[in-house]
């Protein structure tokens, strides 16, 4: 096999150490190396998790806060289970299609500022060129080893429009999500949270049931700081304490104003 100029089999271009930084580039301009392989990183970006934490933080925070509402208004659980149901649909069909049409929006958007992209670093190559070096530059890097890393990156058209992708736009090109996982997750981790403090009435009426709702509303909610403690590495008990504690001032702000207000059935 054939040797390059600098040592490496043909086909490899290397640059020499300049200010600690030494470029290597292959003949077949292969992606870096973070691109391929597993990563021990969490995917925080994914739509589908955003939406299912999200979505079931609203729909135990939403619901408990119109049943117990409705409870303190009234003792009739009819009503209470009409309100809590009614609140379960209409809550998880605007979370459902507000996480369709903002994820697919957003999904547009940055194609868009993508397709712009591309075409600038079809039709001014080099601006496009002394763009990318003056980022690196902006973050230190010497001008010369800017410059040379700009033309290595450069010399493929797709890893050049990656680059600038995430340097120029701030956006990862490859982390668009679904629209519809993400308007399906929603829809059924708020369902899921709604229906919780929900159930008791189903069985149970008068202080019994809001005493079961309140305590099934408190361990759901701890449940899910704990989960979203453990995801972020914030600690479990901070943020199942700091979930609680919003759910019960929720709560106990609703049932206040319900039974200030007071409803009389006949």
């Amino acid at each position: 096999m054939g040797q390059s100029a600098g040592g490496g089999p043909r086909g490899t271009v290397r640059t020499a150490p300049r200010g600690g930084i030494t470029a290597r580039v292959t003949g077949a301009h292969r992606l870096p190396a973070f691109y391929h392989g597993r990563s021990r990183h969490r995917d925080v970006q994914g739509n589908a998790w955003r939406a299912a934490l999200l979505g079931a933080g609203d729909g135990l925070l939403t619901n408990v806060s119109l049943v117990l509402g409705v409870a303190g208004a009234t003792s009739g659980a009819s009503f209470v289970r009409l309100a809590g149901i009614s609140g379960l649909l209409a809550g998880a069909f605007s979370m459902g299609t507000g996480e369709l049409i903002s994820v697919r929006a957003h999904d547009e958007l940055v194609q868009r500022e993508i397709e712009v992209e591309r075409a600038e670093l079809r039709d001014e190559p080099e601006a496009e060129l002394r763009e990318l070096a003056a980022m690196y530059r902006s973050r230190g890097v010497p001008a010369a080893d800017a410059m040379t890393v700009a033309k290595i990156l450069s010399a493929n058209s797709d890893v050049a429009l990656d680059t600038h992708a995430r340097l120029e736009l701030g956006i990862d090109p490859t982390a668009g999500g679904s629209s519809l996982s993400a308007a399906v997750a929603s829809f059924g981790s708020f369902a899921f949270g709604a229906v919780l403090p929900l159930l008791p009435w189903f069985f149970l009426t008068g202080a019994t049931a809001v005493i079961a709702s309140v305590a099934i509303a408190a361990v759901a909610a701890v449940a899910l700081g704990g989960l979203i403690g453990t995801m972020t590495g914030r600690g479990m008990v901070t943020t199942a304490l700091r979930q609680l504690l919003a759910a019960a001032l929720a709560a106990a702000v609703t049932y206040s104003v319900g039974a200030a207000l007071g409803v009389h059935t006949t």
